[in-house]
C-alpha cells in the first residue's frame, strides 16, 4: 500500500522517524502501523467530545527569565536591584512592565500577570513547573521527575487531541532534553510528539497518485470482506476500521496541512517574526486551531539564562535585551491573532521559565538563579484577566501575597481542558497517582 521512505513493501503505512505524531497518545514504537496506532487510541478513549476545542499553548523561557526586567520591576529600589532599563505604563491602571515589553503593555488588559509563583521545588530544568508538581524534580541519579509526568502528557492521557487526526500533545523546541518534559511512568504512550520532525512526513510522495492508493485501498476492502464472509470476526471488523482512518488520515491531508506555514499571508507571517520564538508561535496556533490539545513551544536552549557577559547569553543588558522584543512581540501578535480568529477564549496561553533570576546584578552585569519566586503570563481561556496576582517584596526576592504553586498552576491548566482534578493513573506497580499534588486548587483570582 504505501510506506514513507520506501518502496511498496508491506500492507502497512509507516513513518520513519522514531517519535511521529501518533506517539502521544498511542504508542512509542515507530514501527507499528498507522491502522493499529488508531486503534490504541480508541481503546485509550482519548477522543474530545464534539465542538469541545479546549486548548493550551506554553511559552517555555528556558533558563529562568528576570521578573525584575520584565514583569515585576522595581523602580524606585537601588540601581543594582533596579537593573538597567526604565520603565513603562500598562493598560492596567498602576502596573509597569519593562521598557522592552512594549506591545505586552498595551494588551495587559487581555493578561494575567503573577508576580508570585513559587518556584522552591524547581531546578535549572524543565521538569517541575512543566509537571505542575512540586514533586517532579531533578535528582541527577536516573530519577528525575520521580514518574511524574509532564502537563502536556495529562493532557495526553486524559483529553487527547480535539481531531482525532492529530497528535494530543506537541512539543516544538530545537533541545528535546533540556526544554521539554516528557510522560514520567506514565509511559510513552503519552510522550510528546517532536513538532519539528513532521513536516512533510504525511505528504503523498510526488508522482504517487491518489487513485492509485484508492484503488489498492479497494482491493484490500473486498478481501476483507471475503474474509468476513467466511468468518463473522469482530475483531477483523474493528482492525478495517482503522485501516479505513489510517487512509482517510493520509488522504485528507490534516496533518500537512497544520504544519504548512506557507498558507499564512505575508502579512502574518511577518508579525510574527522571523526568529524561532515567532515562528514556532504561529505554527502553535496551527496547531491548535486544527486539533492539537497541548502544544509546547522554546525558543532556544537556555537563552535567558543571563548570568553575565561572560557567559554564552551573557548578562541582562547584553544578553536579556535583545530577546525581550521577541518575546514582546510573539505574545502580543498570538493574543491578538488568536482573539481575530474566535480561538481565544479556547485557547489558554502560558509564558514562563523554570524560576526567577536574584535581586541584585552582580559583578559579571547578570543575575543569577532565584528559586524563591518568578513572574509568568497568562491570557485567554476564557479566564479572568487584566489584573496582577500576587507581589514580591521591595526587593523582588521572596512572595509577599497571594503564593501561586505549581500545582496551582496545573490545576488550572487541567480544569481549563476539561480533566476532573480528582483523576488517577496507574503507575506500573498497581499504584493510582493523582494528576493534582499537594493540594493544588485552580487559581482563584482566575476565576
Amino acid at each position: 500500500m504505501l510506506s514513507f521512505g520506501r518502496p511498496f513493501q508491506q500492507d502497512l503505512i509507516r513513518v520513519p522517524s522514531r517519535r511521529w505524531f501518533l506517539q502521544s497518545g498511542l504508542s512509542a514504537l515507530g514501527g507499528l502501523s498507522l491502522a493499529q496506532m488508531l486503534q490504541l487510541q480508541a481503546a485509550a478513549g482519548s477522543d474530545s467530545k464534539i465542538g469541545d476545542r479546549k486548548s493550551v499553548i506554553l511559552f517555555w523561557l528556558s533558563g529562568g527569565p528576570s521578573h525584575l526586567d520584565m514583569w515585576d520591576p522595581k523602580p524606585e529600589a537601588p540601581s543594582e536591584i533596579r537593573g538597567p532599563y526604565s520603565t513603562i505604563p500598562t493598560k492596567i491602571p498602576g502596573v509597569r512592565f519593562s521598557e522592552h515589553l512594549p506591545l505586552q503593555a498595551s494588551i495587559a488588559d487581555k493578561l494575567s500577570i503573577i508576580r508570585s509563583v513559587d518556584c522552591s521545588a524547581s531546578n535549572h530544568t524543565p521538569i517541575t513547573m512543566q509537571a505542575g508538581n512540586p514533586l517532579a524534580r531533578r535528582t541527577n541519579d536516573g530519577k528525575d521527575g520521580a514518574g511524574y509526568p509532564s502537563m502536556g502528557s495529562v493532557a495526553a492521557k486524559f483529553r487527547g487531541p480535539n481531531d482525532r487526526d492529530l497528535p494530543a500533545f506537541v512539543g516544538l523546541a530545537d533541545s528535546w532534553v533540556s526544554d521539554v518534559w516528557e510522560a514520567g511512568h506514565m509511559g510513552t504512550d503519552f510522550a510528546p510528539v517532536k513538532g519539528n520532525e513532521l513536516k512533510g512526513k504525511f505528504a503523498i510522495p510526488p508522482g504517487l497518485e491518489v487513485s492509485r492508493i484508492q484503488d489498492r485501498h479497494h482491493i484490500r476492502q473486498q478481501l476483507d470482506n471475503f474474509g468476513k464472509t467466511i468468518e463473522n470476526n469482530e475483531t477483523l471488523t474493528r482492525n478495517n476500521q482503522y485501516t479505513q482512518q489510517a487512509y482517510d488520515l493520509v488522504l485528507s491531508g490534516k496533518i500537512e496541512k497544520a504544519f504548512n506555514t506557507d498558507e499564512e499571508s505575508a502579512e502574518t507571517k511577518a508579525a510574527y517574526g522571523n526568529e524561532s520564538i515567532g515562528q514556532k508561535a504561529l505554527l502553535a496556533r496551527r496547531l491548535v486551531e486544527a486539533g492539537v490539545s497541548f502544544v509546547l513551544v522554546s525558543g532556544a536552549w537556555g537563552y535567558f539564562d543571563h548570568h553575565g557577559d561572560n557567559v554564552r547569553w551573557m548578562g541582562i543588558e547584553k544578553g536579556l535585551t535583545p530577546l525581550l522584543p521577541r518575546v514582546d512581540r510573539t505574545m502580543h501578535t498570538l493574543i491578538t491573532d488568536l482573539e481575530n480568529r474566535g480561538l481565544l477564549d479556547d485557547t489558554l496561553v502560558l509564558m514562563m521559565g523554570e524560576f526567577g533570576r536574584s535581586p541584585v546584578i552582580n559583578k559579571e552585569a547578570g543575575r543569577d538563579h532565584w528559586t524563591n519566586v518568578m513572574s509568568m503570563i497568562v491570557a485567554g481561556g476564557g479566564l479572568n484577566h487584566g489584573q496582577v496576582i500576587g507581589s514580591t517584596d521591595r526587593r523582588g526576592g521572596s512572595i509577599e501575597s497571594n503564593p501561586v504553586r505549581p500545582q496551582d498552576l496545573a490545576a488550572t491548566t487541567f480544569r481549563h481542558l476539561g480533566i476532573p482534578l480528582d483523576s488517577h493513573w496507574i503507575n506500573s506497580q498497581g499504584r493510582p497517582i493523582p494528576i493534582v499534588t499537594e493540594g493544588g486548587r485552580p487559581i482563584p483570582e482566575l476565576g
